[in-house]
C-alpha cells in the first residue's frame, strides 16, 4: 500500500496542452541537510522536464529502486513521472539524470552529485550513498511545481554523513500507532537523510510484538483496561480498554520497507524493568507472583522481572531468539533503563542468585545493580552467540557494564561520555537536546498536554554529539537519535506535530560538519523544506514562525553601577515586528522593531508580533520587575546548581525577569542537594555605587522568591525563607525568618511566591537562606527521594 508521505498525488492535476503554457522555476541546492560541498559555476543549467528519464546501470536492481523513487519524487513534486530506463554498459543517455557508483568516493554513504546543462550524474560509493544524493536532488526541486519545468543550476556537490548512526525512535507501547504510520514515519526519515529506525515494542503499558512460544504477551500483554486521564497519577481514568500489537510479519514488512529506504530497524525489547505487561500475562515470572495488570498510568514500577528466577531468564532468551528472527539488525536493544532494586532487596531468588554469582556491595554499586549487569550480560552473550550485540540506556553503566555494550546516553551527555572514556562506543540521545516528547515553546498553554521539558529547533540544532570528548574518544561517538515517548501522543497528527521540523535540525546534527553548521542560516533554509510537509499534509508545528526573542542584561556606561534589560526580536523570514512595553496588544501602529535591541531600564510589559499578510503571529509576552536587587552582583555560598540546571547561574536571580511555570526553559536555576544561600550587594547597582555609606544605601523591607512546584517531576518548592543583612559581608544578623508547608500534594504544578516582611533597614548585603523540601512526601510515587527545588528571582524592597 501507498504511504502519505512517499506516494501522494496532488488530485485534479490537468496534463498542458503545449510546452508554452508550462511555466520554470528554479532549483536550490541550499537543502536540509546542507551538503558538506556545493560548487556551481555559470554554465547553462539542466532543464528538468517531462522529456527527462532517469537511468541506471542494467541489471543493479538497487540502483534500479532509486531511480524509482526519485521518479516517484519529480512526479509528486511536478506531475509527470519520468521514466525509468536500465542502461547496459558504453550505452549512454542525453537529457537525463544518470544513477551509477564509482569506488573512488572514499564513504560509503557519500555521493558526488553533478550537474550539467546536458544532464545529471548521481554517483555513490555505494547504492545507499546514490540513495542520498537522489534526496538531495528532490529536496532542491520546489515542492510544489505541478507542471512546470525546473532549472537545475549548473555545478557540483560533494557530500557525505559526519555521523554513520542517524536514528529516530518511537514508542508504541504507551499508545499504538497503525502500520501505514510506521511507514510515513520511516519515509520521513529518509527525507531526512536518517539511517536508524529504533523500535520501542514492550513498555508497561502494553507489548506491541508477536512471540509465538509466548502467545499471551499479545493475548493478555497488549491490552490495558483503561487509559489515565491528564497528567500521570491523576488519579482519573477513561474506562476504555486499549490495546495493538504488530504480528511478526507486520514487522518483518516494516523491515523490508525500511530496508528499501536503506534504514536499520533496531527493534527495543526493554528488560528487566518495565515489564508489566509481560508480568501481567505471566505472573510466575515476578518476584512477588503478582497479581500484576498491564498498567494504566505513567511511570516507573516496582515490580520487574525476578532475575533469581531461571524461568524469567529462560523467557528473555527465547523472546530474543525470535527478535532476532524477525529483525536482521547487529544491534538489538535491551533497554536497561529504570528498573527499580526494591523487589529483587526482598525476594529469595534474587538473593539466592546473587550468592551463587557472587555479587558484591561496594562503595559504588549495590549487588542489585551486580544483578541487573549479571542479566544484561547473560542475555549480551546470547545475542552474541546470534551474532547480535546490545545496546543499551545509560543506566547499564550502574554496575559492571556489559563489555561489548553500545550505550545510548539520555540522561545528559556525561553519560555517553563516560563510555565513551571506558571505550564502548556511543548514541547521544540527550533529553534536553533529543526527547521530542518535551514542549517545544517556553509556555505550557500553548501546546498540548504532555510530559513538560523545553526542547525549541534551536535547542535541537545546539547538540554537538562529540562536545567535552578528545579525537580518540570521539571514534566511539557513531551518531545520534531523538526519542519521541508516546504517554501524552495518542494520535497520529500530534506525533508529526511533536517530530516536525525538530526533525530538520537533528537532521543537520547528525549530517552536517559542524564548523559548516549555523542556525540562521538553517532558519533560512527551513521554510523551503516545510513547503513538502504541507505539501504532504504533515502536521508540522509552526512555532519556527513566531518571534524568537533573546533577553541578556548589560550594564550602563555612566559608571552608575545601574543596569538594563536588551530584549533582541527576530524572524526566521524578517517580517515586521510591532510591540508594547505597556502590556496592550501591538498592532501595526504600535512602536515597530529596529532590529537593534529594546533596551529596558524599569518594569515593563513587553508584548511583541510579527505581522505577515497572511495574518499575525502569536503574541509575544515577557514581565519585567526592576527592584532594588536587580542586576546587582551576587554570590551562591556552599550549594550550587546542579550542572544539568545551572543554565545562567545566580545572575538568573536577579535578572529582572521571572520564569513560568516550565522549570527547563532556562529561566530558573535547579538545585538537588542541600538548601540555597544567596548573598547580594545592594551597593552597586541601580544608582548605588559601590563606596556609599549605609546611611545613604535606601531601606529594604521585603524579600520574595518564586520557586516551580512540579511534583509528578520530582521538583518540590520552599519551605522556609530567612533574611539576614550586613555592612561588610562577614557579621550578618537575622531580621525575618518564615517558614512554609511542605507540598502534599503529589499531582501539583504550579509557581509558587515566597515572601517575608520585615521592620525597615538600611544593609549593603543582603543574605537570603531558601529552605528546600527535604523529601518527598507520603503516598508520592518517589516518597522519601530528594526533590529538585527550581528557583527565580530574588526580588527585594
Amino acid at each position: 500500500m501507498l504511504t502519505k508521505l512517499n506516494h501522494v498525488l496532488l488530485a485534479g492535476v490537468v496534463a498542458l496542452a503545449c510546452s508554452s503554457c508550462q511555466t520554470e522555476k528554479k532549483a536550490d541546492y541550499q537543502v536540509i541537510p546542507l551538503p558538506q560541498e556545493v560548487v556551481l559555476t555559470q554554465e547553462k543549467p539542466f532543464l528538468l522536464n517531462k522529456n527527462v528519464s532517469i537511468t541506471y546501470p542494467e541489471g543493479n536492481l538497487l540502483l534500479k529502486r532509486n531511480a524509482e523513487f526519485l521518479s516517484g519524487y519529480i512526479r509528486q513534486a511536478t506531475g509527470y513521472t519520468p521514466p525509468v530506463k536500465g542502461l547496459k554498459d558504453g550505452e549512454t543517455a542525453k537529457h537525463a539524470i544518470n544513477l551509477g557508483l564509482d569506488a573512488d568516493i572514499a564513504n560509503k554513504e557519500g555521493y558526488v552529485l553533478t550537474t550539467t546543462s546536458e544532464g545529471i550524474l548521481i554517483n555513490g560509493q555505494t547504492e545507499n550513498g546514490v540513495f542520498y544524493g537522489c534526496q538531495t536532488l528532490r529536496k532542491s526541486i520546489p515542492a510544489e511545481a505541478q507542471g512546470a519545468d525546473i532549472l537545475l543550476p549548473a555545478g557540483s556537490i560533494k557530500d557525505e554523513p559526519r555521523f554513520t548512526y542517524r536514528g529516530m525512535h518511537l514508542d508504541v507501547c504507551r499508545h499504538f500507532f497503525p502500520l501505514e504510520f510506521i511507514k510515513e514515519y520511516i519515509d520521513l526519515l529518509a527525507l531526512h537523510n536518517m539511517n536508524t529506525f529504533h523500535w520501542h515494542l514492550t513498555d508497561d503499558q502494553g507489548w506491541r510484538i508477536e512471540i509465538k512460544k509466548y502467545p499471551k504477551l499479545t493475548e493478555v500483554g497488549s491490552k490495558r483496561n483503561c487509559t489515565v486521564v491528564g497528567k500521570a497519577r491523576s488519579g482519573k481514568y477513561d474506562n476504555i480498554p486499549y490495546g495493538g500489537f504488530y504480528t511478526q510479519e507486520q514487522a518483518k514488512e516494516i523491515v523490508k520497507y525500511a530496508q528499501e529506504r536503506y534504514i536499520t530497524v533496531i527493534p527495543e525489547v526493554d528488560l528487566p524493568g518495565h515489564m508489566l505487561a509481560a508480568l501481567a500475562a505471566y505472573p510466575d515470572m515476578g518476584c512477588t507472583g503478582g497479581p500484576y495488570k498491564v498498567s494504566p498510568d505513567w511511570g516507573i514500577f516496582e515490580d520487574v522481572l525476578c532475575i533469581g528466577n531461571e524461568q524469567s531468564m529462560q523467557f528473555l532468551e527465547d523472546v530474543m531468539a525470535e527478535i532476532t528472527e524477525i529483525f536482521p539488525s547487529k544491534l538489538v536493544h535491551i533497554g536497561g533503563d529504570e528498573a527499580p532494586r526494591t523487589r529483587w532487596a526482598k525476594c529469595p531468588k534474587c538473593q539466592a542468585r546473587i550468592k551463587a554469582e557472587g555479587l558484591k556491595t561496594d562503595k559504588q554499586h549495590t549487588a542489585e545493580d551486580r544483578l541487573q549487569s549479571y542479566c544484561m550480560t547473560r542475555i549480551e552473550k546470547f545475542l552474541n552467540s546470534k551474532g547480535r550485540q546490545i545496546i543499551g540506556w545509560d543506566e547499564i553503566l550502574e554496575g559492571d557494564v556489559a563489555p561489548n555494550a553500545t550505550v545510548m546516553s539520555w540522561r545528559g551527555t556525561s553519560g555517553g561520555i563516560k563510555a565513551a572514556q571506558m571505550g564502548h562506543d556511543v548514541i547521544m540521545t540527550p533529553n534536553l537536546y533529543c526527547y521530542f516528547d518535551y514542549l517545544q515553546t517556553a509556555d505550557s498553554k500553548d501546546e498540548p498536554l504532555g510530559i513538560g521539558g523545553y526542547v525549541p529547533v534551536e535547542k535541537v540544532y545546539s547538540l554537538d554529539p562529540t562536545a567535552s570528548l578528545t579525537e580518540e574518544q570521539s571514534k566511539h561517538i557513531l551518531g545520534a537519535q531523538a526519542n519521541l515517548w508516546t504517554e501524552y501522543i495518542a494520535t497520529t497528527e500530534h506525533a508529526e506535530y511533536m517530530i516536525l521540523p525538530r526533525m530538520a535540525a537533528l537532521a543537520e546534527v547528525q549530517w552536517t560538519q559542524p564548523e559548516k553548521k549555523d542556525y540562521a542560516d538553517f532558519t533560512q533554509r527551513l521554510p523551503r523544506l516545510i513547503k513538502f510537509y504541507q505539501r504532504d499534509s504533515m502536521n508540522y508545528a509552526k512555532h519556527i514562525f513566531d518571534i524568537q526573542a533573546e533577553y541578556t542584561t548589560t550594564q550602563e556606561e555612566d559608571g552608575s553601577g545601574s543596569g538594563a534589560i536588551v530584549a533582541t526580536l527576530r524572524t526566521i523570514d524578517n517580517a515586521p515586528i510591532y510591540y508594547t512595553l505597556d502590556g496592550t496588544e501591538p498592532t501595526t501602529a504600535s512602536e515597530q522593531y529596529n532590529g537593534t535591541g529594546i533596551v529596558i531600564r524599569q518594569s515593563a510589559d513587553l508584548r511583541a508580533v510579527a505581522i505577515r499578510p497572511e495574518g499575525k503571529s502569536k503574541v509575544t509576552e515577557k514581565n519585567f520587575y526592576i527592584n532594588k536587587a536587580t542586576f546587582c552582583p551576587i554570590e551562591l555560598i556552599g550549594t550550587q546548581p546542579t550542572p544539568k540546571y545551572a543554565f545562567k547561574g545566580a545572575t538568573a536571580l536577579v535578572d529582572g525577569m521571572s520564569g513560568i511555570d516550565n522549570y527547563a526553559t532556562g529561566e530558573w536555576i535547579g538545585f538537588l542537594d542541600g538548601d540555597v544561600t544567596a548573598v547580594i550587594d545592594l551597593g552597586a547597582s541601580n544608582g548605588n555605587a559601590a563606596g556609599k555609606t549605609v546611611a545613604e544605601l535606601p531601606e529594604i523591607k521585603h524579600v520574595s522568591t518564586h520557586a516551580v512546584i512540579d511534583m509528578g517531576a520530582w521538583v518540590a518548592g520552599c519551605t522556609g525563607l530567612t533574611v539576614s543583612v550586613s555592612d561588610d559581608n562577614r557579621s550578618f544578623r537575622e531580621v525575618a525568618a518564615k517558614e512554609f508547608p511542605v507540598e502534599m500534594d503529589s499531582r501539583k504544578k504550579a509557581v509558587a511566591n515566597y515572601e517575608v516582611t520585615f521592620e525597615p533597614v538600611k544593609a549593603r548585603y543582603v543574605k537570603v537562606l531558601i529552605k528546600r523540601t527535604p523529601a518527598l512526601p507520603k503516598g508520592h510515587p518517589g516518597e522519601g527521594g530528594t526533590p529538585f527545588l527550581f528557583i527565580d528571582e530574588i526580588e527585594v524592597e
